[in-house]
C-alpha cells in the first residue's frame, strides 16, 4: 500500500529519531566514545563505565537496535564495535554542538582543563609537521590495544600505567604532547601531571583519534589490525 505524503514524512522522521533516542543517555554516549577507540567486550565496557554487566548489556542492546553498534562472539565473550566511522563522527559532532551551545558543558570543560596554558595551541597541520620533524614527541597514553587500532601519526604508545617505569625513553630537551580518547578523557591529564613533576615539558592535546579524523586528518594503524 502506498503511503500518503504526510505518513511518509512521519515515517522518515521517525526512523531518524531512532538515532536520537539511542544516544539520549550519558552512558550510551560514553560507550560510543569507548568503541571509537576499538572493539571491546561487554565486561571491558562495564568496567570502564563503572556499571554492572547487565546494565551495560541493556545499553548495548539499545545501540544495536538502532544499528549504531555491531557484535560478534569470541569464545565465551561478546565483542562490540561501532557500525562505521560515521558513528564516531556522530559522537564528535554531538559533543561539539554541546560545547558551542551549552553553558553548563562549557563550565564543566573549564574545570576539567585546569591548566589551559598547558594545552596544545598550534593547529593540527602545524602539530603534525612538528611531530614529523621530531620537534615534539607525540605520546599516546591509551591502552596499547587502542593504539594498535588507530593512532595519530608519529605517536608512540606509552599507556598511562607504564609511564613511570619508562621515563628513560622520553627526551627532556623536547616538548611532549600527550593525548588519549578525547577532551573528556583524563588519562592525558594524569600523564601530564606525572611528567611535569619529573621535569618534562609536556602539553595536552584535546583531540583523540575520533576528533583528529573528524577534522579530516589521517591516522595510522598497526599492520596486523
Amino acid at each position: 500500500m502506498t503511503l500518503k505524503k504526510r505518513e511518509l514524512k512521519d515515517l522518515l522522521y521517525e526512523q531518524v529519531a531512532r538515532i536520537g533516542k539511542a544516544v539520549a543517555s550519558p552512558k550510551r554516549l560514553e560507550i560510543l566514545e569507548l568503541l571509537a577507540q576499538g572493539e571491546k567486550t561487554v565486561e571491558a565496557l562495564a568496567e570502564a563505565l563503572s556499571i554492572d554487566i547487565k546494565l551495560t548489556s541493556a545499553h548495548l542492546k539499545t545501540l544495536r537496535g538502532s544499528r549504531l553498534v555491531q557484535n560478534r562472539r569470541d569464545g565465551k565473550y561478546v565483542v562490540y564495535r561501532l557500525s562505521g566511522d560515521d558513528v564516531a563522527q556522530l559522537w564528535v559532532t554531538l559533543r561539539l554542538v554541546g560545547e558551542e551551545h551549552l553553558v553548563e558543558l562549557q563550565m564543566a570543560l573549564r574545570q576539567l582543563v585546569s591548566a589551559p596554558d598547558k594545552l596544545v595551541q598550534t593547529d593540527r597541520a602545524e602539530l603534525l609537521a612538528q611531530a614529523r620533524n621530531g620537534e615534539v614527541v607525540m605520546l599516546d597514553v591509551r591502552p596499547q590495544a587502542e593504539y594498535e587500532v588507530a593512532h595519530l601519526p608519529y605517536a608512540r604508545s606509552m599507556p598511562l600505567a607504564e609511564i613511570e617505569r619508562r621515563l628513560a625513553e622520553l627526551p627532556k630537551d623536547r616538548d611532549i604532547v600527550a593525548y588519549c580518547r578525547g577532551p573528556f578523557c583524563l588519562f592525558s591529564d594524569e600523564a601530564q601531571r606525572l611528567l611535569t613533576r619529573k621535569g618534562y615539558r609536556v602539553r595536552k592535546l584535546l583531540d583523540g583519534v575520533a576528533e583528529w579524523q573528524a577534522a579530516g586528518m589521517a591516522v595510522e594503524r598497526s599492520p596486523d589490525v
